[in-house]
């Protein structure tokens, strides 16, 4: 089954959860705003929207991701699975390209504070919060630059995906030859 009809079945059943007596409440304001719409540009958006925040450290953001959704129209699932990207195995990895292209567009000189190692579980939880207030400026510009440079990323790819099937139509079409009318 194809991704696009596959996404446009999800729809409804989707939209169907919000008929529940607890959420009906919700369902003319998410359905309004084009936030469980499984369409080109809701997708896109809610994709970079999750792109963007999930450079945020922290637990807000599939708070901020959902607010984004709810405010510009974009697909609050697909922000979700886009926020996910930063987790426990990739945020150092993350860290430290933030911190690197922070320190390059901040002017002065910038080093990587050193990693302080504890044997315990405890120990390295408090040492990598000391890290990470250590990288300070460098690394909260990185993550605002990366992010975004992320999300414009994630947005073009999810237009160009979506395009891509329309482009081999429009191929088809023109090489078709002409019934001479």
């Amino acid at each position: 089954m194809r991704l696009r009809s596959w996404l446009r079945q999800l729809e409804p059943r989707v939209l169907a959860e919000f008929d529940r007596p607890a959420l009906a409440w919700l369902k003319p304001w998410l359905d309004r705003h084009d936030v469980f719409s499984f369409t080109r540009e809701p997708l896109a958006r809610g994709l970079a929207f999750g792109v963007l925040c999930g450079a945020i450290p922290g637990p807000g953001q599939v708070i901020l991701v959902a607010l984004l959704c709810a405010l510009f129209r974009g697909n609050v699932i697909a922000g979700i699975v886009g926020s996910m990207w930063t987790n426990p195995l990739t945020l150092v990895p993350i860290y430290v390209v933030a911190f690197k292209l922070g320190a390059l567009v901040l002017p002065g000189a910038h080093t990587m504070p050193a990693w302080q190692d504890a044997a315990s579980a405890s120990g390295f939880f408090s040492g990598l919060v000391d890290w990470v207030r250590a990288l300070g400026w460098p690394l909260a510009v990185g993550l605002v630059l990366l992010g975004s440079l992320l999300a414009l990323n994630a947005y073009a790819l999810t237009q160009i995906a979506f395009l891509a099937p329309v482009r081999r139509r429009l191929k088809r079409m023109r090489a078709r030859p002409s019934s001479g009318r």
